[in-house]
């Protein structure tokens, strides 16, 4: 029985019975006859929960959009570290390979010096 008025009974067997069967027949039961302000009134409900899930899968796309911005702006700059540190690590190397050439040539320069002195210091 389907009336459009108000107050009238709606026939809701058949969604009933599409509900059940969804449900897996559900042992629940559920009303045939709803009045058409009760139907409104949920579908109402409905709505308005259906606006807060949107609501929020905004707010949640939002913050998602941040921080992907958030994340590419540390990229960038994790990329300039990440060149600096190169840049020094190159020069570290240059560095590292110059004291250990004087490290080398120090016992020869010791003694080339030495020897000098000993040549002035007997020569006078």
């Amino acid at each position: 029985m389907v009336e459009g008025a108000p107050g009238r009974l709606l026939d809701a067997s058949a969604t009933c019975a599409k509900i059940n069967s969804q449900i897996g027949g559900g042992s629940f039961s559920m009303p045939t006859y709803v009045t058409r302000e009760e139907f409104e009134a949920r579908v109402g409900v409905l709505e308005r929960e259906v606006e807060g899930e949107k609501l929020v899968t905004r707010h949640i796309l939002e913050q998602t959009r941040r921080n992907g911005d958030d994340l590419a702006a540390i990229k960038t700059r994790l990329d300039r570290v990440e060149a600096k540190v190169d840049s020094l690590d190159r020069k570290f190397d240059g560095l590292d390979r110059t004291v250990n050439d004087l490290a080398k040539s120090l016992a020869g320069i010791v003694g080339d010096v030495m020897r000098e002195i000993w040549r002035e210091r007997d020569g006078k």
